[in-house]
């Protein structure tokens, strides 16, 4: 039996095709489909709405830095329909390139929906789209969703230039400015920091139902093919006490999943509640968030820290990504300049005051041993930041040693003091 798939690209970000992925996924939750989806690329926010629209957990699917067995291994087991979004530009990729959402659905044999901004074109609108659908050869568009339509003779003048060149229209949707995200220097603001979640969502649907062909996108097939279980990294241990609140939701499914497949049991607990981390946990794992925004907080978490401390103190594995490698440092200074203690597992200090873009994809070698692979162990992952280290003392060493996506040697990336590590790096699967 053939299954629906399909991924939902754009020509440049800002296009819209979050919310109208984010209405589909509703709209077709609600018309009682099990509907599965995916994030293209290092995207931590976005999948989080997916899955609240849905209902179903949303995984990264990254061309870039994935293996593609991996990639197929994940998206094997998708339900019945899978619903992809991309990310930036169709062919938009790391800076080498590669990685593009054009990639992912050459891989995955996806049929590619273009959400297409229509606000300030009309006949032009033909020349775009031909242009993306020539591109490549081995990518299929299968038809445009034409959005922030401004009215009835506008839609009218798009659908003839489109007709022209014989591009399917599944979709017109018209403005409407109550459906927009707010943001903040990472990109969108966490689904679980909005209280109209729901009403958004429910609005993002109602648009779509009235106004995408809901049967075509359903008719849009994919392969069904069977692919073999990969596991990603190997566990940090065998008990392992997550960090997951607002401060700290920067994790990728893939990854708890793949080290729950690999025996490991995850706890989850809050920073921000005070909680401490397990007491019979045999590591700790401090993924990145928004740590800077609730520094004050987190320095008065007494119960927290002192956890913390009694972790690593027990000899526990404690490793902190991006937010969680600053929470590991003796102090975070926050925008405004203010100085907050942290764990002080890490002789380092970092501050949000002075706001530096640190971006891209990162090709990883370990340069000690731990828990995720031995010294030399290759790795890929990403780096999303703005805050910067102010402030380093000795430790046992660095914990990486990077390469951007080009091959341009970065030097040395993190640190490790004895069962104490972290970096900025977002780990995403090995080489």
């Amino acid at each position: 039996m053939s299954k629906t798939g399909f991924l939902i690209a754009a020509p440049h970000s800002g296009s819209g095709k979050t919310t109208i992925t984010l209405g589909l996924l509703r709209a077709l939750k609600r018309a009682g489909h099990k509907v599965s989806s995916a994030k293209a690329g290092p995207d931590f926010i976005d999948p989080a709405f997916h899955t609240a629209a849905s209902g179903r957990d949303c995984l990264n699917l990254d061309p870039w830095a994935m293996r593609p067995d991996l990639i197929l291994s994940l998206a094997g087991q998708a339900d019945d329909i899978l619903v992809v979004e991309g990310m930036m530009g169709l062919f938009d990729g790391g800076a080498d390139g590669k990685g593009s959402a054009a990639d992912l659905a050459q891989l995955l044999q996806l049929p590619v929906v273009m959400v297409v901004d229509a606000a300030k074109q009309s006949h032009s609108i033909a020349a775009l789209v031909s242009g993306f659908r020539n591109f490549r050869p081995d990518i299929e568009i299968a038809g445009v969703i034409l959005n922030k339509v401004g009215s009835p003779r506008h839609e009218a003048m798009l659908r003839e230039a489109l007709e022209a060149i014989a591009v399917p229209v599944l979709g017109c949707v018209f403005r409407n400015d109550d459906l927009q995200h707010p943001s903040r220097h990472l990109g969108l603001k966490q689904a679980r920091e909005r209280e109209d979640l729901e009403a958004f969502l429910e609005g993002a649907a109602d648009q779509v139902e009235g106004a995408v062909d809901l049967d075509g996108l359903l008719n849009l097939k994919r392969s069904d093919g069977a692919y073999r279980s990969v596991t990603s990294l190997p566990p940090l241990g065998q008990k392992i006490a997550l960090a997951q609140d607002i401060a700290f939701g920067f994790t990728y499914p893939h990854l708890i999943n793949s080290w729950r497949a690999q025996g490991a049991e995850i706890v989850e607990f809050s920073p921000l509640k005070d909680e401490a981390p397990a007491s019979d946990c045999d590591a700790v794992f401090l993924p990145g968030g928004y740590p800077e925004l609730h520094a004050a907080r987190l320095a008065q978490c007494g119960n927290f820290l002192s956890g913390l401390n009694q972790a690593a103190w027990s000899g526990a594995f404690v490793y902190g990504e991006c937010g969680g490698f600053m929470v590991l440092g003796e102090a975070l200074i926050d925008a405004d300049g203010a100085r907050h203690a942290m764990a002080g597992l890490l002789p380092l200090t970092t501050s949000f005051a002075q706001r530096k873009l640190h971006l891209g994809y990162r090709r990883i070698e370990l340069m000690a041993d731990t828990p995720l692979g031995a010294s030399g162990t290759l790795l890929t992952g990403h780096e999303f930041h703005y805050s910067s280290l102010t402030a380093a003392s000795a430790a046992d060493g660095p914990l990486f040693r990077a390469k951007d996506a080009r091959g341009q040697d970065l030097g040395a990336y993190g640190m490790i003091s004895g069962n104490v590590a972290g970096s900025y790096l977002h780990l995403i699967d090995r080489q």
